[in-house]
């Protein structure tokens, strides 16, 4: 259950600092052109504690398809890239699909990714490439 207190802090920080007032500091970057390879275009990426998806814990799964119904409720084509062992994806993938309603207007797509060794487990959710 600690996990699910990191994630929730982790996402609540989020959320803050996109609202934060800007400094000075930053209001200079801002001012500064940026290097468009440097952006973030990420609208959600979080990581996946394994222990919570061995137990397939019901606190995860309605994160995961909280995330479909964020993913589905964007204006422009979303990507939701989940990466994880093999035989997570499908769990991951219902679960997250869950969250999407049955008539969303926006193109969706789901992309899986084999996670490595030494990788985290994740769900990332884009605005889709050239869509």
């Amino acid at each position: 259950m600690k996990w699910v207190v990191t994630l929730f802090a982790s996402a609540a920080a989020f959320a803050v600092t996109g609202c934060a007032p800007m400094t000075a500091a930053d209001k200079a970057q801002t001012a500064a052109p940026a290097d468009k390879s440097a952006v973030s275009t990420e609208i959600l990426r979080f990581e996946i504690p394994a222990d919570a998806l061995g137990a397939h814990d019901p606190q995860l799964g309605a994160i995961l398809a909280k995330a479909g119904a964020l993913a589905a409720a964007q204006k422009q084509p979303t990507t939701i890239l989940v990466t994880a062992l093999a035989q997570d994806l499908p769990y991951l993938n219902q679960a997250i699909w869950k969250g999407v309603p049955a008539r969303h207007t926006v193109r969706l797509s789901l992309e899986n990714m084999t996670a490595g060794a030494r990788q985290p487990y994740s769900v990332s959710i884009k605005p889709t490439r050239g869509g």
